[in-house]
């Protein structure tokens, strides 16, 4: 997808951080926007911020309150949808959450909402909208580099991540001969309020992790994600630290090891 012009975009977690950066620069492309989110308060102010990028009088922009876990939800939403605002061109599937805790302290209950909320989310959202997309439409699943990295603390979200690269590589496959396009964004740690809320339980051993990486911003992340759907990218991997670790972890997967394992004995000291 070169150009974004006259082009509808669905984007869900559209009210903040990423999702909410990703459509603005998408509305000051030209594209057509609808966000989702499960706040109608943060939905409405954050379509304002949309809105304000708009570069014609024809662009339209909406948002619907919605919850991805619920797939019946998702279902009704995403079909109304697409009723009054046409097929998607471009999907992207945003939605995601973290409660980092020790294995021991995380709960079956906490446990299926993550996989819930960032797997099954993108599943159902994905299945109510592919039969609508034509040729030259794109998908893009937002992981993280915990969807390539398992990272100490988040068993749960690191297993919602990695299956939604999974899907991914298996829907680029399926959806290849019918001209719609797949990628998946793997950003590190970026500035956002769900960043700020995972550090509210985050173990010591989890920050020690990451403590030497660099924290991306949003608008340089959604840059980056609109630059791989325009070159066709399916692997995203924004900033050069992430690039990085992407390229270790493949190549040098026991040297990545020994850092990991070195920052956790510190924290432990």
């Amino acid at each position: 997808m070169k150009e974004f012009g006259g082009k509808n975009v669905f984007l869900t977690g559209g009210s903040s951080g990423i999702g909410l950066a990703t459509a603005k620069q998408l509305a000051a492309a030209g594209a057509d926007v609808v966000i989702f989110a499960r706040d109608a308060g943060k939905l409405a102010v954050a379509l304002e911020q949309i809105e304000s990028r708009r570069v014609a009088a024809a662009q339209r922009f909406a948002c619907r309150p919605l919850d991805v876990a619920d797939h019946a939800a998702v279902t009704a939403v995403m079909g109304e949808t697409v009723e009054t605002f046409g097929a998607p061109d471009l999907l992207i599937n945003n939605v995601g959450r973290a409660l980092p805790h020790y294995f021991e302290d995380v709960t079956f209950e906490q446990f299926d909402e993550t996989m819930r909320t960032n797997l099954y989310g993108a599943w159902s959202a994905t299945a109510a909208l592919v039969p609508h997309m034509g040729a030259g439409a794109a998908i893009v699943n937002v992981s993280s580099m915990a969807g390539f990295m398992g990272v100490f603390g988040l068993s749960d979200y690191c297993a919602s991540k990695f299956a939604l690269v999974g899907f991914s590589e298996a829907l680029r496959q399926e959806l290849r001969p019918r001209g719609i396009a797949v990628s998946v964004l793997c950003p590190p740690d970026t500035d956002t309020p769900g960043l700020a809320h995972e550090d509210l339980t985050k173990p010591a051993e989890t920050k020690a992790v990451s403590a030497g990486a660099k924290l991306m911003q949003p608008d340089d992340v959604a840059r980056d994600l609109i630059r791989g759907i325009e070159r066709g990218t399916f692997m995203i991997v924004p900033g050069g630290d992430g690039k990085l670790a992407y390229f270790m972890k493949r190549h040098a997967p026991g040297v990545v090891d020994a850092i990991m394992r070195r920052g956790i004995r510190k924290a432990r000291v």
